[in-house]
């Protein structure tokens, strides 16, 4: 494998995962509303937080697929129908809800994790919060598409891929709650 195909392998790795990068920016952008908890306690406290509302959870992850359709229709253009590695329309499709839908999941439970260890909602917990969305991704994803996961992240050179998206992902993750931040979107820069 040449230096340009491990570039390119690492490219289409971050490319294919932006339909998990954008449903939680959106779903702030959606949210308000009724909390998905709907104001419920499991043990004395919220088992999410009025954070986690529907409104922020549909808005979210149908950001997240409309973004990866308008990926695959670029892919079309430029005659790479084959981008997400399942040929067929409806299979990709597939993997962009998984990966959307994967992404809120994975917030979620990130906020039921932080809401168990008794940290109130904006509180920062390093890690959890710049890999709980990429978490549930990747294990939805995995659940229906094994081989994709595997052949886009993990098998031959593509691991690079994954070690380059942890390391955008955590970028990324800051400079996007730094801007949300300042525009007043989010009361923590975190």
């Amino acid at each position: 494998m040449t230096a340009w195909d491990i570039a390119l392998t690492v490219l289409i790795g971050i490319w294919v995962f932006v339909p998990a990068l954008l449903p939680n920016p959106a779903a702030v952008l959606f949210g308000g509303g009724r909390p998905i908890d709907s104001g419920r306690t499991w043990n004395g406290k919220r088992i999410l937080g009025d954070g986690k509302t529907w409104r922020g959870f549909f808005g979210g992850g149908f950001a997240g697929v409309a973004i990866g359709l308008i990926q695959i229709g670029i892919a079309y253009l430029i005659g790479s129908s084959d981008l997400w590695g399942f040929g067929p329309f409806w299979s990709n499709v597939g993997i962009l809800f998984t990966l959307s839908f994967g992404a809120v999941l994975g917030d979620m439970g990130g906020s039921l994790i932080k809401r168990r260890m008794g940290k109130e909602r904006g509180a920062e917990v390093p890690i959890l919060d710049q890999y709980d969305f990429l978490i549930g991704a990747f294990l939805l994803t995995a659940l229906f598409y094994p081989n994709w996961i595997y052949s886009t992240y993990i098998g031959g050179w593509s691991i690079l891929a994954l070690v380059v998206l942890l390391l955008v992902t955590y970028i990324l993750h800051r400079v996007v709650n730094i801007i949300g931040y300042k525009a007043g979107v989010k009361n923590e820069p975190w």
